[in-house]
């Protein structure tokens, strides 16, 4: 009976110990499968293994020399931190926002790792897309304002990060004097279907503002009414001034056709659009920005960075250049410190 009572009792400890045993393996996946920050909002993050390959789908606007230098910076930085590993889907969507959310929606379909946006159509495009995918912007002037976000404190905080474009908008202002400080009336040239030249002119009127001139902006909707906005503007100012815009970045003959000719000089917001109807400008270098832009792509890639929490990233260094052939058309002699376009004198 002693024994019949003894098995009973080492039977049932031998239960309790193993269901206790059962409950602690229990709470050890639960705790295993705890999910990051990343994946609680669905954001993919690859898992390399060492030798792993990835598609890096690359959606560019237009087809323009900065535009074109970031994207080279971005597949150059990329090459080298992962050599060999990565399938490069580089589209050109030429100037069309609509083309810009087909190519993304390509990606998105295909499955690539990383989606590279170069300018802001493309990144409003992917960001619209998907959410999961990760999307690195590049020559975006204010993701705040790319993104409709308030008060935005330089995170985005979901799958977007990237690279800015934006050149201190005091300094251009301060620019502008510098090169006319007898002018009266400035005329702001802007493409209205683009949130962050809006933003441009918006600021460097206030900076203008403030040092006495008369401002007044200059929006056109598209390239069919570019030409007579632009001639309006050429009619009623001493100067003009063009923020970074990816419009006017594709038709700088129509603005130099019109404005060299009747004497009016143009502030430029970036180097490729200065080459081709502006007199100064002051500069980042686009290859740079898409260079950063790149090791950021690597860091997510490798699962060294978590994108969501990836601030946007600003060019370090900002140049001051003229252009020989328009200062010469304008019969204007370059002011000291800066830099020729093209390097020539």
């Amino acid at each position: 009976m002693k024994k019949k009572l003894f098995a009973l009792l080492l039977a049932g400890a031998m239960a309790l110990s193993l269901a206790a045993c059962g409950g602690n393996g229990g709470s050890q996946e639960e705790t295993d499968a705890t999910p990051s920050a990343e994946e609680q909002q669905g954001i993919q993050t690859p898992t390399p293994t060492g030798d792993e390959t990835y598609v890096v789908g690359i959606c560019q606007l237009a087809p323009h020399p900065a535009l074109d230098a970031a994207t080279q910076g971005f597949i150059d930085a990329l090459e080298q931190a992962l050599p060999g590993q990565v399938d490069f889907r580089n589209q050109n969507a030429a100037n069309d926002s609509g083309t810009c959310a087909t190519i993304v929606n390509g990606f998105v379909s295909e499955g690539v790792d990383l989606i590279m946006a170069n300018a802001t159509p493309a990144l409003q495009a992917a960001a619209a897309a998907t959410a999961e995918i990760p999307i690195l912007g590049t020559s975006i002037t204010e993701y705040g304002v790319a993104l409709g976000i308030e008060d935005f404190n330089g995170i985005v905080g979901t799958n977007v990060s990237g690279t800015s474009d934006l050149a201190p908008l005091d300094q251009q202002a301060a620019m502008l004097q510098e090169w006319f400080p007898d002018a009266q009336n400035v005329g702001l040239v802007y493409c209205s279907a683009e949130p962050n030249s809006k933003y441009q002119v918006d600021t460097v009127q206030g900076y203008l503002e403030e040092m006495g001139y008369v401002c007044a902006q200059y929006p056109f909707s598209d390239t069919n009414d570019m030409a007579s906005v632009v001639q309006n503007a050429v009619d009623n100012n001493d100067v003009l001034y063009v923020p970074t815009d990816n419009t006017l970045a594709d038709n700088t003959g129509v603005i130099h056709n019109i404005c060299t000719p009747a004497g009016i000089p143009v502030i430029a917001g970036e180097e490729g659009i200065c080459a081709g109807c502006g007199v100064a400008t002051l500069s980042i270098s686009y290859y740079d920005i898409g260079t950063t832009t790149g090791q950021m792509a690597a860091q997510i890639l490798k699962g060294e960075a978590n994108i969501s929490g990836m601030p946007i990233e600003y060019a370090p260094n900002f140049v001051k250049m003229y252009n020989p052939s328009i200062c010469g058309e304008l019969g204007l002699t370059p002011l000291d410190g800066y830099d020729a376009i093209g390097g020539a004198e």
